[in-house]
């Protein structure tokens, strides 16, 4: 085989004037990469569509065990016999229910209690005081499919309702379902929808069609090992998986993968130019590529990993799910990837395949000249001190906006965007009944305390009503009174005993508002405030006191995790740079950029899009993406500056390190930023709010902190940058010389200089 200078003919003769021995290496060991990646993506691959069977989205299965609700949460089903998820079915009609609507509702309900997913039995009609409306308890199977459950049981109750009669199925059951719908997109649009804004970018930064094909194959395969991965342990209960979790694997590993893929692409199309051999090209440019992807992939790991000292298990259970999946983008990239670029050399760049061409890259000196990175450079070079200082002025004029973040938690009936049955059925049921109706407020106490503890409840103002739980009584409760438990039945009947276990009793309360408003966490909160200095021991369980201790668990987590996490990148930077000071700068210049995130993310919630708040869980989830992943810009640059600076200087080398790797690394934020923007497209508020910090934050780290303030810091402030290492005491270089405009050098000067170092 021959080649030609321009790389447009056969591939060169590096391959074939081997030894064949050598040879064969060469070609088996990619094939062999290729087809282990593809058997285990094909392995994978068909576990998209079954994540739910392994993932679930309950909100008590992911908090601390020694919270109240939890507590509470494991005692239910020895009091109540069943695992079930209530919902409540909501009647209502602009005119009074009469006694013969009021029957067709009963054989309405009967008729429904045979359906699959309904487990045990179905309460009686219950009529609202001003006669408009009816509720009816419907317990559903935790082991059925909610979302069909519920789905089955509203279209048959609104098939057989009365003319002028509304029906909706709130409650639990209700709330849950309209999750798991909003979650439905994950497995299949979502995906598409990220992958579809990762091609596009790539065709255009690129203007190739084979190459963005290689890279999504690499980010592609990378998640279905990663979901292989997770699915089984998951499924041996190792791992807790929800759907939010499952979002943001899938987007983290798609745009990790690309990332780490574009840094290798763009260093194998520097060495196709000096090198015939696309073999010996392939290896270079992972020499080049290891140390700042495997930085920068640990960096991550090491970020989400902190995540397990999360009281909250929905964040403990992300930090290995997202590892796992970091540890695979970064095998992709690193063995798949040079795989593929090998199979198809130069001809992966087709229509643009790089040239061999080395005498102009020495005419270069290394860096192509012109363009808008080599300007920039220029500008920064001249200019640093104004650069950095309104830059600073800049981002820190945007953080501004932190203090509007209300990030204090939100109703359970805002969580989905856009149209909710269990919220429109949850407003109605707040018009007739008392507003937590369905949704009470457990508490399990000791039985010898049971009339005090009854009495207080009853004696607090937002509490409407007490029953204890018995398996004597109609329904499986009776009513509560100073008198004692009531009997329910014909006069003369004695009072159903309470069921007991261990001693302990349960006690439910309806609350006066909403089980998911803020009036009812502070019911909660006061009670147990009140419970804590009396006898028995009584602890408050339920859906309110389920979102209380979320939040506070999601609060403690905030507090704890964030500065460990910004300990644990300092060090990683300080053994990556073999300095202090440069990695104390990239610490500051990314947390500045993602106090300006939040900051305009806050005014954006609260003055375009109206976001009833945020859950105290968005700020840590948008500084773990974020400071992970934006420190990752500033690894590629300044891994890249450092290396530079061996060579040719400090002032020079962070020119030309922008200059070499600003194409990369603003193609790399552009995907990012997309891939992260897209978990806009499921209607949950969570996502949403994380998916617009996250891809703001990028934006805002790839052409505002990378391209003008680490670089116009890092030139002003000279060699002294990378104190204390080597590079800093080296006093056989010559100064830096001071910032200010360059001295053009011939082409010979740049030649000779580049001969030189090398």
């Amino acid at each position: 085989m021959t080649g030609n200078r321009t790389g447009r003919g056969p591939e060169p003769e590096g391959i074939a004037t081997r030894s064949p021995g050598r040879r064969w290496l060469r070609i088996l060991l990619p094939s062999a990469l290729i087809l282990v990646w593809l058997t285990l993506a094909g392995l994978g691959g068909p576990l998209f569509g079954k994540v739910d069977q392994v993932s679930s989205n309950d909100q008590t299965a992911y908090l601390p065990e020694s919270a109240e609700a939890t507590e509470v949460q494991h005692a239910l089903g020895e009091f109540l016999d069943d695992d079930a998820i209530p919902a409540i079915v909501v009647f209502s009609s602009d005119s009074e229910l009469d006694e013969p609507r009021l029957e067709t509702l009963e054989q309405s309900v009967s008729d429904a209690a045979g359906l699959d997913g309904i487990a045990g039995d179905v309460s009686p009609v219950i009529s609202s005081e001003d006669g408009r409306a009816a509720q009816v308890f419907v317990p559903i199977d935790a082991d059925a499919d909610v979302s069909d459950a519920v789905q089955a049981l509203g279209e048959t109750l609104r098939g057989e309702a009365p003319d002028g009669v509304d029906v909706h199925v709130t409650g639990p059951a209700g709330f849950t379902a309209d999750l798991v719908e909003g979650f439905s997109g994950i497995d299949g649009i979502l995906l598409l929808v990220a992958l579809l804004a990762v091609f596009v970018i790539l065709i255009f930064v690129y203007r190739s069609l084979l190459l963005p094909v290689v890279v999504l194959t690499t980010s592609l395969f990378a998640l279905c090992v990663a979901l292989f991965t997770v699915w089984h342990l998951a499924d041996a209960g190792v791992l807790l998986l929800s759907g939010q979790t499952q979002g943001i694997l899938f987007i983290l590993v798609i745009g990790a993968a690309t990332d780490y893929s574009l840094l290798l692409v763009a260093r194998f199309r520097e060495e196709l130019r000096t090198n015939r051999d696309r073999g010996d090209a392939v290896l270079q440019a992972i020499r080049g590529s290891f140390e700042p992807i495997v930085a920068s992939g640990g960096t991550v790991i090491a970020g989400l990993l902190c995540l397990l000292l999360s009281d909250l298990k929905s964040n403990s259970t992300l930090g290995p799910v997202a590892s796992i999946g970091i540890v695979f983008a970064m095998l992709s990239a690193l063995t798949l990837l040079p795989a593929l670029l090998f199979a198809f050399g130069r001809a992966a760049y087709w229509p643009r395949r790089p040239a061999y061409e080395p005498e102009r890259v020495r005419e270069e000196n290394g860096i192509p000249a012109g363009g808008v990175w080599h300007r920039l450079a220029g500008l920064i070079r001249r200019h640093p001190r104004p650069i950095w200082i309104i830059t600073t002025l800049a981002l820190a004029l945007g953080a501004g906006g932190v203090a509007q973040l209300n990030a204090q938690g939100v109703p359970q009936s805002d969580l989905v965007l856009g149209h909710s049955e269990a919220r429109e059925g949850q407003a109605a049921l707040g018009e007739h009944f008392p507003d937590g109706s369905g949704s009470p407020a457990y508490v399990l106490v000791d039985a010898d305390a049971l009339q005090a503890t009854a009495g207080a409840l009853r004696a607090h103002p937002d509490i409407d009503g007490v029953t204890v739980t018995s398996a004597d009584a109609p329904g499986g409760s009776a009513p509560v009174t100073d008198d004692g438990i009531q009997p329910l039945g014909p006069p003369g009947a004695p009072a159903p005993e309470p069921t007991a276990v261990d001693g302990r009793v349960l006690l439910q309360a309806t609350l006066a508002d909403a089980a998911d408003s803020d009036a009812a966490a502070e019911t909660v909160m006061s009670l147990r405030e009140q419970f804590a200095e009396a006898p028995g021991d009584a602890l408050v369980g339920g859906v309110t006191a389920t979102a209380v201790d979320t939040n506070q668990a999601s609060i403690h987590d905030r507090n704890l995790i964030i500065p460990i996490i910004l300990a644990v990148i300092l060090v990683i930077l300080m053994l990556l740079l073999r300095s202090v000071l440069a990695p104390v700068l990239l610490i500051l210049t990314t947390v500045l950029s993602f106090g300006t995130a939040l900051g305009v993310a806050a005014l954006v919630f609260n003055g375009v899009f109206a976001f009833p708040g945020a859950d105290p869980a968005v700020p840590l989830y948008g500084f773990v993406f974020l400071v992970a992943l934006g420190i990752d810009y500033n690894i590629f640059l300044m891994t890249r500056v450092r290396e530079e600076s061996k060579r040719h200087g400090t002032r020079e080398g962070i020119a030309r390190g922008l200059t070499i790797t600003g194409g990369v690394i603003t193609s790399a934020g552009l995907v990012l930023a997309a891939t992260f923007a897209a978990l806009s497209i499921i209607p949950i508020l969570f996502l949403v709010q994380i998916a617009f910090i996250v891809a703001f934050g990028v934006l805002l780290d790839t052409f505002i902190v990378r391209s003008l303030l680490v670089p116009a810091l890092a030139t002003d402030i000279g060699r002294a940058i990378w104190w204390p290492s080597r590079l800093w005491r080296d006093e056989h270089r010559p100064s830096d010389p001071a910032p200010g405009p360059a001295r053009h050098r011939g082409s010979h000067e740049l030649a000779e200089e580049a001969e030189a170092t090398r």
